[in-house]
């Protein structure tokens, strides 16, 4: 990298944003060194020098990202005008939006204020924010059928993609590694009991079956200490399962949000965790089959927002097709689970008189077309509210 630029400082990303390699002059600003360490990150050394090699991972690129400026209100709004309009265009009626900063919050505020919000928004608030939410009192459902507060996202591993999600067993294809947790069983525990008392939903991003075990004794605790029903936390992505994780989420009362385009996208998961564990990544039948609320999700940018193709994704599925489901259990997942999983079944995910006007008009009805045409169904028009918000031109 220092070869193709070595004057200003870059940053490069992978797509899944776990893992991302700096130059020098990156590195030099950031105050990144020898000596650097960062709770819940890996800073890659050269195994001679022991100098960093430019390589960050997790935690790690927090050190670079925090001294990149910051894009102003104006640039802020307008990337949140051009998300809006990207999510209606691809027929969605709400977004489970994971803000990144305050200033998000009151852009989406200011913008629903304005009148300038055409979907529904369920926010999710990094655990970085827990402590303003105490300050202000705020807790899940706080707002209104446009704008609610949502859940607490807490990151517990990272990537496949990047070798960084957390496996209780080496990865096949870099067995020198097993990925890492962001944080100890201790904090970790701390952070869900504190987030659960509050009556907060909580959603943990959890990929290798050792980060979802530790998310379940996270739990598992904070449901023993505060017993609560209905609480609906949710474990994001649930990538790496088995069958014995499986019935302890069930047990649990936890929800499975998944990113059924991950199938298509992962394709090389048989190389990195051998055919055993590839066998339980994404596992949609079992789940559904086993009583856990299955919801699905895009992971936009990471995937294509379009649900489309997550749904094609879930019912033409080529490898362990007896995970697949079928047409009508796909759109469930996007539909009336996911509004389960905002605490909203009793008006909307559903067309039922009394309920919401969120509809979705598609260019084919995708119950009488191929598995393959799925994926090229087109939106024709989208209404939130009785109010059309996009039309096809």
């Amino acid at each position: 990298l220092d070869e193709a630029v070595s004057v200003k400082p870059v940053l490069l990303i992978r797509v899944c944003g776990h893992i991302g390699v700096a130059n020098t002059k990156a590195l030099e600003i950031a105050g990144i060194g020898k000596e650097t360490h960062v709770n819940g990150g890996i800073i890659d050394k050269d195994p001679e020098s022991g100098e960093p090699n430019g390589i960050l991972r997790e935690n790690a690129l927090s050190l670079v990202w925090r001294v990149i400026p910051k894009p102003s209100m104006t640039e802020l709004q307008e990337a949140c005008i051009r998300s809006c309009q990207k999510a209606v265009e691809n027929g969605l009626t709400m977004v489970h939006w994971i803000v990144d900063s305050a200033d998000e919050i009151r852009i989406i505020q200011k913008l629903y204020n304005e009148g300038k919000i055409p979907l529904r928004i369920y926010l999710g608030i990094p655990v970085e924010l827990l402590d303003e939410l105490f300050r202000l009192g705020l807790i899940t459902g706080f707002g209104n059928d446009m704008v609610r507060l949502g859940f607490v996202k807490i990151f517990v591993d990272g990537s496949l993609g990047g070798h960084t999600a957390a496996l209780k067993q080496p990865y096949v294809d870099k067995p020198e590694t097993s990925g890492m947790l962001i944080y100890t069983q201790r904090k970790l525990d701390r952070l869900i009991m504190k987030a659960h008392e509050a009556c907060l939903q909580v959603a943990v991003h959890a990929i290798g079956d050792k980060a979802i075990e530790s998310s379940l004794k996270a739990f598992s605790n904070a449901l023993k200490k505060f017993p609560r029903r209905g609480h609906r936390h949710r474990i994001e992505h649930c990538s790496v399962l088995n069958s014995m994780l499986i019935k302890r989420m069930k047990k649990l009362g936890l929800i499975a949000s998944i990113q059924p385009h991950f199938v298509v996208s992962d394709f090389w998961v048989i190389d990195r965790v051998g055919y055993e564990r590839a066998r339980w990544i994404y596992p949609f039948k079992t789940l559904m089959d086993e009583g856990i609320i299955v919801v699905s999700g895009s992971d936009c940018p990471v995937e294509p927002i379009n649900p489309l193709l997550g749904i094609w994704a879930m019912v033409a599925r080529k490898n362990f097709s007896e995970e697949s489901l079928t047409v009508e259990e796909a759109f469930k997942t996007y539909t009336l689970n996911a509004a389960y999983a905002s605490f909203d079944e009793d008006k909307k995910g559903t067309i039922e008189v009394g309920k919401l006007a969120d509809l979705t008009v598609l260019s084919e009805d995708p119950f009488n077309v191929p598995q393959e045409g799925i994926k090229n169904i087109s939106v024709e028009m989208n209404i939130v509210g009785g109010e059309i918000v996009y039309t096809r031109a």
